[in-house]
């Protein structure tokens, strides 16, 4: 049984992770609730849920579990720092957990390259100001964006709670004819069972962020492989990929 681990914000979505453990089968996915001093998509907020004394201070509580693998499962929490804060994120955890470390920002990118996509639309449910910052990270990894919707959600409570129906509605209303991907950047959004439909209705994949999360960590213990799962990407197979935190 393979056993990775997330530091997640809150408690938005946090039995996501049990869904799709459940859809995949052979996988543990231990999560720690990491400090969220405010729940706000706000980018002054999400720079503090990130910070550094916070992913420290899970990343001790994740060093304690037996993991193979480390997670920092927020995607706002992640980008908002830019690249090169990004990077530093994962760093950091890598040291304390002991570790193959990544975060949620650069598993939407390895994914991406697993699936040599470069061009998607973005479904997300920040708001504009917020989701702009994603569209400026995945810029440095060159992926170019053919459309950006914001839902304009203010907290994370709230999109853990959206009703499914929704969420399916705002995704695939909100695709590009150029998009070879379309991607659903929140960690609070509920995914599991709305991908599979997501897929079929749109024609495309769909890459969600607890999804590539937990994709991310089997990728970084080398179970990455074609497996039965939800969505395109667990199901396509194992490719290069090439290393995000040492190429812009």
């Amino acid at each position: 049984m393979t056993r990775v681990g997330f530091l997640y914000p809150g408690h938005s979505a946090e039995d996501d992770y049990q869904a799709f453990a459940g859809l995949l089968g052979d996988v543990e996915l231990p999560l720690v609730h990491t400090l969220m001093r405010e729940d706000a998509h706000r980018v002054d907020a999400l720079l503090d849920v990130g910070g550094e004394d916070v992913l420290a201070k899970g990343a001790q509580e994740l060093a304690a579990m037996d993991v193979e693998a480390a997670i920092w499962a927020c995607t706002s929490g992640s980008f908002v720092f830019g690249w090169e804060g990004a990077r530093r994120q994962v760093q950091g955890v890598r040291d304390v957990v002991g570790v193959p470390a990544s975060s949620t920002s650069f598993a939407f990118v390895h994914a991406l390259r697993q699936l040599r996509a470069s061009r998607v639309a973005i479904a997300a449910t920040y708001p504009d100001d917020v989701a702009q910052r994603f569209v400026e990270f995945l810029g440095d990894a060159g992926v170019s964006v053919m459309s950006l919707a914001s839902h304009g959600i203010a907290t994370a409570a709230e999109v853990g709670n959206l009703d499914p129906d929704d969420a399916l509605d705002f995704v695939i209303s909100n695709d590009h004819p150029r998009a070879e991907v379309v991607l659903v950047p929140d960690t609070a959004l509920h995914s599991a069972d709305l991908i599979d439909p997501m897929e079929a209705l749109l024609g495309k994949t769909v890459l969600t962020a607890n999804q590539v999360s937990i994709w991310e960590a089997l990728r970084l213990v080398g179970r990455c492989g074609a497996r039965t799962g939800p969505g395109n990407l667990f199901r396509s197979g194992t490719s290069t990929v090439r290393n995000a935190f040492a190429a812009r």
